[in-house]
């Protein structure tokens, strides 16, 4: 647990940084350059938590490349994150036909679907989907998941990292006008932030989805040693959502449209379903693939 704290500490301290520093910021910014108030806040918070990341990585020996998920030769790696990210996106098409064939999901009529668009879809998607995927797995699914390992067993790290994984995607984007900025407008972007979590029963399909599914890619983690498949996996997911979500809505007119949450449209009980299903069989391919060599160890 030590590690887990240590890792939760960092976001406590980006937040309590953007608190107090965002202001004097953006003031001493705003005489020469044109910035949006909740830019100079997030940024702010974003550094905080890298720099501190950097520092407790090192500082609890997580910050080699075994450690962090990156263990394999290059070539290897790059070939598992390729499989992944074909899996990826083989494993979402599915769900989301799904979604269209019970109506669940409708094309948007103000978007006109060409080569342009899909093209542009195509790149935006690749892109977004590597650099999330890059940035959260070697953040959880690598450093944190790997020293909780150590400390308690792959178990508890698996749950621990999967929620918080989930409650990551909950961290919302707060704009506050430049006529309304003042010295508490930092306090302000916290709490707007974070508004997502003052109604948990709003958020709990989205979230335990969520939690499948980081529970689904901390799997493949301990299977495999490390993180390419995890990387392949989670951008392959990002980039056919980027699609879904570009060119399409959900209609909540339709019976079934509390499959699909509130939060995204997308993630939901269908898609946690549908997790669960992928899971034992993705989970049965890389034992098949690893064969026990390099994995975690187990308590």
């Amino acid at each position: 647990m030590r590690t887990f704290l240590r890792f939760l500490a960092l976001f406590a301290i980006g937040f309590a940084v953007m608190a107090a520093l965002s202001y004097p910021l953006y003031a001493w910014l705003t005489p020469g350059y044109d910035v949006a108030f909740h830019r100079v806040g997030t940024r702010l918070g974003m550094l905080t938590l890298l720099i501190g990341f950097v520092l407790t990585a090192r500082r609890m020996g997580l910050a080699d490349r075994d450690s962090l998920g990156y263990g394999l030769p290059r070539a290897a790696f790059l070939r598992e994150t390729a499989v992944g990210l074909a899996l990826g996106v083989v494993t979402m098409l599915p769900i989301v036909a799904l979604m269209f064939a019970l109506d669940l999901r409708v094309l948007r009529g103000d978007v006109a679907i060409d080569h342009a668009l899909l093209a542009q879809l195509l790149v935006r998607g690749a892109v977004s989907g590597l650099a999330v995927a890059l940035i959260e797995e070697t953040f959880l699914r690598g450093a944190l998941q790997t020293g909780i390992t150590r400390e308690s067993g792959v178990r508890l790290a698996i749950v621990l990292t999967s929620l918080l994984y989930a409650a990551t995607h909950f961290i919302g984007r707060m704009r506050i006008a430049p006529a309304d900025v003042d010295a508490w407008s930092g306090v302000e972007l916290i709490r707007g932030t974070l508004a997502a979590f003052a109604e948990p029963l709003a958020i709990g399909d989205a979230f335990i989805c969520l939690a499948l599914v980081g529970a689904l890619l901390g799997l493949v983690r301990a299977r495999t040693g490390n993180i390419a498949a995890c990387i392949g996996l989670h951008a392959g997911w990002v980039w056919v959502i980027t699609f879904v979500r570009e060119t399409s809505q959900p209609d909540p007119a339709q019976p079934l449209a509390f499959l699909l949450s509130n939060f995204d449209g997308v993630v939901g009980w269908l898609v946690a379903a549908w997790t669960l299903v992928i899971g034992v069989a993705l989970h049965a391919l890389y034992a098949r693939r690893t064969s026990g060599v390099g994995t975690l160890h187990h308590r």
